[in-house]
């Protein structure tokens, strides 16, 4: 018999992820990555950016020291990409295989890790995938 959370719980629980979700975040120097789907060939992509940190806290592109704007601003190449055909197996190539690791916090891989499943579930159901 499968037992569920009762709808009280459930909203309890969306309510802590929506606080959690609105605290100040450290960036990673390390740069980040947008996760995306090729349904069509089946794989999760991860695409790394580098970024620079400054004293403010803000994202700025290492080349020319702007701040990088989370919606519209100049397109950018990503660094690397990476492909994987599920989170384990991309996981594995973020933190295991690259010779110069795309992540330098741990709350930056857990984060990423959460999104890397979230996108395999949308891949195996057909499904868009929305990065948090």
């Amino acid at each position: 018999m499968t037992q569920t959370l009762s709808p009280e719980a459930l909203e309890t629980l969306d309510g802590l992820d929506e606080q959690l979700s609105d605290r100040f975040i450290n960036l990673d120097p390390a740069g980040y990555l947008l996760i995306k789907l090729d349904l069509e060939a089946g794989l999760l992509i991860a695409e790394h950016y580098r970024n620079d940190i400054n004293a403010q806290g803000l994202a700025t592109d290492p080349e020319t020291g702007a701040v990088l704007s989370c919606r519209g601003g100049d397109p950018r190449l990503p660094a690397r990409i990476y492909r994987g055909r599920t989170a384990k197996e991309l996981g594995i190539e973020l933190t295991e295989a690259a010779e110069d690791s795309p992540l330098s916090r741990l709350d930056h891989a857990l984060y990423l890790g959460r999104e890397l499943q979230k996108a395999e579930a949308c891949l195996r159901e057909g499904k868009p995938y929305i990065q948090d």
